[in-house]
């Protein structure tokens, strides 16, 4: 067994040579979309309403209902202001939604958005029994919708075992969103050969702020300016990523949505930022990492 610091070696980024973007560019900022099916025969994996008396009840129409919403309108608000800015959003799906909700997923790669496997159900990967059998599955799924492959990889709820990495570096997945560690990619060491963790985010994620600590809606913008603001600053020198993550039934919401729109507004105003997806970046950091 190897525990994630033995996978990989510790570096400040202040000891590192300076990683540069093309065009002179600071920042990459990627857009992710999660896009999940619930279950209503099993408790939901995210509740807005708790049940009376504390207890979980089955069916939960009311949170699967929650959820429900943003498949129906949510989403299609995102579809709507990342046409609007031009914007190729990276789509990390559960596999069955390809099936489940086809519509949400052919808006998607009709909109030309990468897609990236994201479990096959919305269920912790501790809960998966063979997790080779649910990668392979989740990326078979996509791949035949898509006709391509996912290249990357988020966990449902990022959760990892301590051989998940390994299982998904064996099944050609070239790069995770789980390892949330640093603003630049970096390698991680599994069975196969190393996989790159590109930079994703519990900060500015709409699970976090929103579901969890419970922000009101107008803080999304405010910390999203203050962070895209910190790493264009410390771009100059070396580049960083910033990522943008969010869900349908959440900032897809209408008292939620503007402030993403003016989220985007205020970042494209500034030069220097490239807007791409997961795996543009990782190619180009593939790249830019050669001896």
């Amino acid at each position: 067994m190897k525990l994630p610091k033995d996978r990989i070696a510790y570096s400040a980024i202040v000891d590192r040579p300076p990683l540069k973007l093309p065009d002179g560019a600071r920042v990459a900022v990627w857009t992710i979309v999660n896009v999940e099916e619930w279950s209503i025969e099993r408790n939901m994996p995210r509740t807005v309403l708790p049940p009376p008396y504390g207890q979980p009840l089955q069916p939960d129409l009311p949170n699967w209902a929650w959820h429900e919403y943003g498949m129906r309108v949510g989403f299609w608000r995102f579809i709507e202001v990342l046409e609007k800015f031009k914007i190729k959003a990276t789509l990390a799906l559960n596999g069955s939604v390809c099936t489940t909700y086809p519509r949400v997923a052919k808006a998607a790669l009709e909109a030309g958005w990468e897609f990236m496997g994201h479990g096959y159900l919305q269920r912790p990967m501790h809960h998966i029994e063979d997790q080779r059998a649910a990668i392979r599955q989740t990326i078979d799924a996509i791949k035949s919708f898509t006709g391509k492959a996912p290249r990357g990889w988020e966990s449902p709820g990022l959760t990892e075992t301590y051989e998940t990495i390994d299982h998904l570096r064996e099944a050609g997945i070239e790069y995770v969103a789980d390892w949330v560690l640093d603003d630049q990619p970096c390698q991680i060491e599994t069975a196969s050969g190393p996989i790159v963790s590109v930079p994703y985010t519990v900060e500015m994620n709409d699970i976090a702020m929103m579901a969890l600590q419970n922000h009101p809606s107008e803080e999304w913008l405010r910390r999203g300016i203050d962070h895209f603001d910190r790493l264009y600053s410390e771009g100059e020198k070396s580049m960083r990523v910033m990522a943008i993550s969010v869900h349908p039934y959440i900032s897809g919401v209408p008292h939620r949505i503007g402030y993403l729109e003016t989220l985007y507004e205020y970042i494209l105003q500034r030069p220097g930022v490239k807007m791409w997806t997961g795996e543009q970046i990782l190619d180009w950091y593939k790249n830019a990492a050669k001896p």
